[in-house]
């Protein structure tokens, strides 16, 4: 295994409240019961980033970050006073690149135009807004405090108040929607020309409300014309599909998910949030921080634990399939020598596995690039455990 070329440098910081649990939801999000405790949580984010960078600062010392995504539950719940602190805290303690993106999640439900601008005022750069539809009986059957009209005015106060960029979720495949009644939904997106636009594909995922009570919805036919015709839609309006689910104008990427996708590193700090870390000696190190905020929260009241909840060496044999489980995500080339600079193994280690996938289609190659085929997005699940196989032989 050869030294590690440390990638990009973001940083995730989790919000975990809400107003209230959707149905879908199985996030690390917690329905408020009571006031939030602002500062003493932005404290213990601090404290927790105090941690890591002693922690890890073989590796972090001389790095800038390049993104910061603030998510949850509802960022958007936390006053812009203590969102400026947060920034000005993170800053003081890791050097920002020129230009950094900094995004924050945002609820319709919980925007107002004057406080919107303050979290411009604050630091943030983009925003993620959490549309996920437009029409009122769907918002409600996800457990949506918005209504289409706060939806609408969120996006118009984006445009207004001098962000870099916004983001709006959108949802398809909901509870008995029909294939117009997602059509249109896209097309209202459409038409506040956000710079980017997440459409995604409701999947009922374990210990949610819908896993336990399955709500109907539409059969694979009609998704497949959804996603058919809507691609078709946004492709039209000028929006690029450069992952699964992203799609932007020119210049308008995500740039924190592109550094997942590409297998960068970050921190994570917050609860349960997730990191990941690399060094230049060939370890790479993933983490997750104590899930729930009351033990979150002891650690910075009394340090009954750290905020540290597991830390795990990623082993040489499950790299190629981490690697290409993110970077296949996402539309563009693959450089190989990403390959073997994030990982640190030679392309020889995975030989086998690639010319099989590409004696099944499922990619092409250059001499430097490999390229997923439309086929190997339509298998990308058989793509994948080639390269679980592969660890096990």
């Amino acid at each position: 295994m050869s030294q590690l070329i440390p990638p990009s440098l973001g940083l995730y910081i989790h919000i975990p409240w809400c107003v209230q649990k959707c149905p879908y939801c199985d996030f690390n999000s917690h329905a408020l019961k009571g006031e939030i405790p602002e500062d003493r949580y932005i404290d213990a984010l601090l404290e927790d980033l105090d941690a890591d960078l002693a922690r890890y600062s073989d590796s972090i010392k001389d790095r800038t970050l390049t993104s910061i995504f603030i998510g949850g539950g509802t960022p958007s719940l936390i006053s812009p006073q203590e969102i400026a602190r947060l920034l000005q805290g993170v800053e003081q303690r890791i050097a920002f690149q020129e230009g950094i993106e900094v995004t924050m999640e945002a609820n319709p439900g919980t925007i107002e135009a004057a406080r919107f601008a303050q979290y411009v005022e604050s630091g943030i750069t983009r925003m993620s807004i959490g549309v996920q539809s437009f029409e009122q009986e769907k918002l409600e059957r996800l457990g949506r405090i918005h209504g289409q009209d706060e939806a609408i005015n969120a996006a118009q106060l984006a445009h207004q108040i001098g962000l870099n960029s916004f983001n709006l979720d959108l949802m398809h495949g909901l509870p008995e929607q029909s294939i117009q009644q997602a059509l249109s939904d896209l097309e209202k997106a459409i038409e506040l020309a956000p710079p980017h636009l997440s459409w995604y594909q409701l999947t009922i995922e374990p210990n949610t409300l819908f896993y336990y009570k399955a709500p109907t919805l539409p059969d694979d036919d009609d998704l497949w014309d959804i996603f058919e015709q809507g691609h078709a839609k946004l492709s039209k309006a000028g929006y690029v599909q450069y992952e699964i689910s992203g799609y932007s104008k020119p210049g308008y990427q995500c740039q924190h998910n592109l550094n997942y996708w590409r297998f960068g590193d970050y921190l994570g700090i917050g609860c349960g949030s997730h990191g990941k870390v690399s060094f230049a000696d060939g370890r790479i190190v993933r983490t997750t921080k104590v899930k729930h905020p009351r033990g979150y929260l002891a650690s910075y009241q009394n340090m009954v634990k750290p905020y540290l909840d597991s830390e795990q060496d990623v082993a040489d044999i499950d790299r190629p399939f981490e690697f290409f489980m993110n970077r296949f995500r996402l539309m563009e080339a693959c450089p190989k020598q990403d390959f073997i600079d994030t990982t640190g193994l030679a392309l020889d280690s995975i030989k086998e596995t690639m010319d099989w996938a590409m004696d099944m289609a499922y990619i092409n190659e250059t001499e430097s690039h490999w390229q997923i085929t439309q086929k190997g997005k339509l298998f990308l699940n058989d793509l994948l455990e080639a390269f679980m196989a592969e660890e096990d032989d």
